[in-house]
């Protein structure tokens, strides 16, 4: 059995969980989220904890789904109950976030502005030049924020881009450093 998987999920106050038909529904006042449970995991609900454990006729497939089921259900319960958020930092002359409603524009050296609507359970929030992806759902908010810095990745020279908050940008020598280098 995994060593992730032995540990117990606890739920949180304002919390619910239930098991119905092999999908386990965690719900909050935030909102609610729900996991199809592999056929060969047992998850069970007592005193406030959530166990996972392998049936009977475990495998070495089992075993590995084991964490992955806990990893999963351990985010769900954290979401619904504090919820998730990513940074994204601009970084660049005129470069600019803003927001209106659920749809985010960008202004980030294109010729256009780039707008991106929020998906369900997401909300955007800026100030100054850092936006703030908050929802309930880890996956998706991960997601929204490869998305958003996928449409201008950080550049190794002037390290202009979105980033996310932290990302160290590893920079290059330019053509004249290089060329001061080489007599």
């Amino acid at each position: 059995m995994s060593k992730l998987a032995k540990i117990p999920i606890v739920i949180n106050e304002g919390t619910s969980a239930e098991i119905v038909d092999n999908t386990i529904k965690a719900a909050s006042a935030k909102g609610a989220l729900s996991f199809n449970i592999p056929d060969d995991v047992l998850v069970k609900i007592a005193d406030g904890k959530i166990v996972v454990s392998a049936k009977k006729n475990a495998d070495d497939k089992t075993k590995v789904r084991l964490g992955l089921t806990r990893s999963m259900i351990a985010n769900m319960v954290k979401g619904v109950s504090a919820g998730f958020s990513k940074q994204l930092e601009l970084s660049g002359v005129g470069y600019r976030a803003q927001v209106s409603g659920d749809v985010l524009t960008l202004s980030v050296g294109f010729s256009h502005p780039v707008k991106i609507t929020a998906p369900g359970g997401i909300s955007f929030t800026v100030s100054e030049n850092v936006i703030t992806i908050l929802g309930i759902d880890k996956e998706l908010v991960g997601n929204t924020a490869a998305n958003i810095r996928r449409i201008r990745p950080p550049e190794p020279y002037k390290g202009k881009g979105i980033k996310y908050v932290g990302e160290r940008i590893r920079r290059k020598a330019g053509k004249a450093a290089k060329a001061l280098g080489a007599k």
